[in-house]
């Protein structure tokens, strides 16, 4: 990656980090159930498992798996302490979950963890915070260190361009000194209106970009669907198998 372009991934995942450091209340009340796709996906997962969950944000995941009855070995990481802190509170004692603070744009995120080896990797709404190919290929590609043969990755993406609602938060990029110019194709920001005014950097997903990153990160995916919101097409979710 240039310097430049660093730089401004750089700026992108500052931009982030404050925004979840100051909404961290505001954006977990907004989100106190799952999603129909999320709930989708646990229909699909074994009674045990180990369970990486990467962007746990409030802990509203592992709490459904613990109310649910799932005797998972659940490690949830998310950048935000204060979502963090929130998490630690939702979920019950007797529940084997921790969670850990960490920048899954850091290099060394996954360092320790490579030993324990998970069934499933999960990441729900959290791809789409990483700025540049550079950035998510190193995260794919260490999740797909992560897993024990035959495990899975899940994944799911916001596709808020589908909402006239949700594309009316788009925000020049001038508003944060950053130009048209400078950004990817598909990298948007959006503002927040809750408690206070924010604004956090999304990029847009779409299935021929998701499907060249599988295969440079030794993926395949197997299956693919849209869930969630009024018209059931908000999110796209998929599950990932890797490449022996």
């Amino acid at each position: 990656m240039e310097a430049v372009e660093a730089d401004l991934a750089q700026r992108l995942i500052d931009l982030n980090r404050r925004f979840y450091q100051n909404f961290a209340e505001a954006f977990s009340d907004t989100r106190g159930r799952l999603q129909p796709g999320v709930q989708r996906i646990l229909e699909g997962l074994p009674a045990a498992a180990d369970v990486l969950d990467l962007g746990c944000g409030n802990g509203t995941l592992a709490a459904e798996l613990a109310r649910k009855g799932f005797q998972i070995n659940y490690l949830g990481l998310d950048f935000s302490e204060g979502l963090l802190a929130i998490a630690r509170e939702a979920v019950p004692e007797a529940f084997d979950a921790e969670f850990r603070q960490a920048d899954l744009t850091a290099p060394d995120w996954s360092l320790g963890l490579g030993e324990q080896g998970f069934d499933y990797v999960l990441a729900f709404a959290c791809l789409h915070h990483m700025p540049g190919e550079e950035i998510r290929l190193h995260l794919l590609r260490q999740v797909h260190a992560l897993l024990k043969p035959g495990g899975r990755f899940i994944l799911s993406n916001w596709q808020f361009l589908n909402s006239e609602r949700l594309r009316e938060r788009i925000q020049a990029w001038e508003s944060v000194g950053i130009l048209d110019e400078e950004v990817d194709e598909w990298d948007y920001l959006l503002d927040w209106r809750r408690d206070g005014n924010g604004l956090r950097y999304v990029h847009y997903f779409t299935e021929e970009q998701l499907a060249a990153l599988a295969a440079k990160s030794g993926f395949i995916i197997e299956d693919s669907f849209y869930s969630d919101g009024e018209t059931g097409d908000l999110g796209l979710y998929q599950v990932w198998a890797t490449i022996p």
